[in-house]
């Protein structure tokens, strides 16, 4: 089972290979803040659509366990991604922010961690497919 938050589904929705995460994992869960998040007004419209009518692999769960004070320094989606990583004892949770995964290591939570160099990749296959340069594999 995977964690995340964000950055990582955004921009993968956005370059068209979101379905690398269900291809590694059966299973992703994210946490309902994030899944707020990927709906806020600033989110590009191709993500909010994907969000509205997500695919069954991925589920929208509510963090049970109580507020932990250590986590109180990062936004609610990454706060509620480490919290639901503990919950439900993921394998993996992938969080882009430098003092997130500082806080999930410290927390033992194995994190993948994605150079900016990777982003700029997608964002520049996501221009390409804009101008329909590079093909899609959704």
């Amino acid at each position: 089972m995977l964690i995340s938050n964000t950055t990582p589904i955004n921009y993968l929705v956005l370059i068209d290979h979101i379905g690398v995460l269900h291809q590694l994992y059966t299973r992703i869960v994210i946490p309902q803040a994030m899944f707020d998040e990927l709906q806020d007004e600033g989110t590009p419209p191709k993500v909010k659509a994907w969000v509205a009518a997500h695919p069954v692999w991925l589920e929208v769960r509510t963090v049970t366990v109580f507020p932990d004070p250590s986590l109180a320094l990062l936004d609610a989606g990454e706060r509620e991604a480490i919290r639901l990583a503990q919950e439900l004892e993921a394998d993996a949770l992938i969080i882009d922010e430098p003092i997130g995964r500082e806080v999930a290591k410290r927390l033992q939570h194995t994190t993948f961690r994605a150079h900016p160099d990777l982003y700029r990749l997608f964002l520049d296959m996501y221009a390409q497919r804009q101008d329909g340069l590079v093909a899609s594999y959704a």
